[in-house]
């Protein structure tokens, strides 16, 4: 079983070797100031050394078995939480070895994912866990250097809060997050997705069964897609209201030639000699798209619908700038800035964020399940 585990890569020997001789700089330099000495504060010592001995073990080559790795996680996060505290109880007051300090944490964290990224998992189940745990932790990693900077520097919160402040205003403010949410994204977003994509897949059938329209929709569908969100979100307020219906109708303009065109080119991806195959059987055109030609285009469909998700998402935020009812996603973060409330701006750029993530996410999976046949779904 450990065997899995032998087979560190050429960035892990740099990473280690840079890990432990950070550490060691920082032991011999200044945390807080000339009257401030790293050593004199007992948690950040321990980080240092652990990081010191581990970082050139591993690169003189001492460690290499899943004992060690586990050990290098450790270091990593105990160094994380070690800093955090430190700079939380002596703000904007950090210099020297502090720095040095956090270099080396942050490089003993890179040294785990990278050994994490050459593990061998044994079953599919393993496998998922570690490639969802790299990504997590690269994540969190982002987080705590974000935490460290904003508090050491004593950054201004009007100009960037810190991660702690953001999720303070997101456990303190669900119902407004909540009723946001629900008006962005379970009504604007997810309508105008599914209406604009649901459109340019008719859309895209019809150009396909019809030559002529070829010719004359793609062209005006290329205009649609060029039109600015600033400019059409005012002129679909006017026309449909203040509600959550004009952002649809901007999410179903922006979704629509994504998907029209990916469609159109998926339909024609399959060859003559499929096609000809087809016609041997006497299949009639119906037949061919639904057995054939649709099968053949849904890695181009999803492609779309992964693109939209996106989008959407976007175009019903900055449609909420331009008139909205109290309550949106882009109501709150255009009212927030105004108030200086930038936490409350991070908060639902936050909610928007994972939002989007997880739709995206959701369409990957779907794809997957749908279109594993298709050479970019294996392995």
């Amino acid at each position: 079983m450990n065997e899995c585990f032998l087979r560190p890569r050429g960035n892990a020997l740099i990473l280690s070797a840079a890990t432990g001789l950070l550490a060691l700089a920082s032991l011999l330099s200044n945390a807080f100031g000339d009257d401030f000495p790293i050593v004199s504060v007992p948690r950040l010592t321990i980080a240092a050394v652990l990081l010191a001995v581990l970082g050139c073990a591993f690169a003189l080559g001492f460690i290499r078995r899943l004992p060690g790795d586990i050990a290098i996680l450790f270091s990593s996060l105990f160094s994380a939480y070690a800093l955090i505290e430190t700079v939380s109880e002596h703000p904007a007051s950090s210099s020297g070895g502090f720095w040095l300090l956090t270099l080396a944490a942050w490089t003993c964290g890179w040294l785990f994912v990278e050994r994490l990224a050459a593990w061998q998992a044994v079953g599919l189940g393993a496998k998922r866990v570690i490639n969802l745990a790299i990504p997590l932790l690269f994540g969190v990693w982002l987080l705590i250097l974000w935490q460290i900077v904003v508090t050491g520097f004593g950054v201004p919160k009007v100009l960037l809060p810190a991660p702690s402040e953001i999720w303070l205003r997101l456990t303190g403010s669900v119902p407004t997050l909540w009723a946001d949410f629900q008006q962005t994204f379970l009504k604007a977003v997810l309508f105008g997705y599914a209406a604009g994509c649901g459109a340019g897949f008719v859309i895209a059938i019809l150009v396909d069964r019809v030559p002529f329209l070829r010719r004359g929709l793609l062209p005006i569908g290329n205009l649609v897609s060029a039109l600015p969100i600033i400019g059409v979100a005012p002129i679909m307020v006017m026309w449909f209201g203040f509600d959550w219906p004009s952002k649809a109708a901007v999410v179903i303009i922006m979704t629509f030639f994504p998907m029209l065109v990916n469609t159109v080119s998926g339909l024609a991806a399959s060859d003559a000699m499929q096609k000809d195959l087809m016609r041997t059987y006497a299949a009639g055109y119906w037949q061919t798209l639904v057995k054939l030609r649709l099968p053949m285009a849904m890695p181009f469909i999803f492609n779309a619908l992964k693109i939209n998700s996106t989008l959407a998402l976007i175009g019903a935020i900055v449609a909420e700038f331009f008139g909205t009812p109290i309550v949106g996603m882009g109501f709150r973060i255009s009212t927030e800035v105004g108030r200086m409330n930038v936490d409350m701006v991070w908060a639902e750029i936050a909610v928007a964020a994972l939002a989007g993530s997880l739709f995206y996410g959701l369409v990957a999976l779907l794809e997957k399940r749908l279109t594993f046949w298709h050479p970019s779904q294996r392995g």
